[in-house]
């Protein structure tokens, strides 16, 4: 049977993970063939995706978003989609000051229990000279 691929694959041994429901549940996979056209991944056990998936391949900072065209047990064949660049929405100003207040409160409670324990340490270590 010949090749049906017109685009050139190469053999990869790469950790990804799919992103399924906008980026809520994320499963590792091994990324085994790869091309500018698609992909093999392998789960470490037969998993169900829906049709429309996003991979990520961390080692190259990637994100693709692809399509299922073949599930072969606990492989799967995709075919890589045009990105839509229909971004989400970032937080908005109030969130992001929010955020940060937050951060910094976080902060402060963070300094404060580094204190408690250097004194304690030394309060330790005192008793342990005398």
């Amino acid at each position: 049977m010949g090749e049906r691929r017109n685009s050139r694959r190469s053999k990869s041994f790469l950790q990804g993970f799919v992103y399924v429901s906008r980026k809520r549940g994320a499963l590792a996979c091994l990324v085994r063939d790869l091309s500018d056209k698609g992909a093999r991944i392998i789960f470490s056990d037969t998993v169900t995706l829906p049709d429309l998936v996003e991979l990520y391949i961390p080692q190259r900072e990637q994100t693709l978003r692809a399509r299922v065209q073949w599930r072969r047990n606990d492989e799967i064949g995709l075919l890589f989609t045009a990105v839509e660049h229909a971004a989400e929405p970032g937080p908005t100003a109030s969130e992001v000051v929010q955020r940060v207040a937050m951060l910094e409160a976080e902060i402060v409670s963070l300094r404060g229990l580094l204190k408690r324990l250097k004194r304690e340490k030394a309060d330790d270590d005192n008793e342990a000279a005398a």
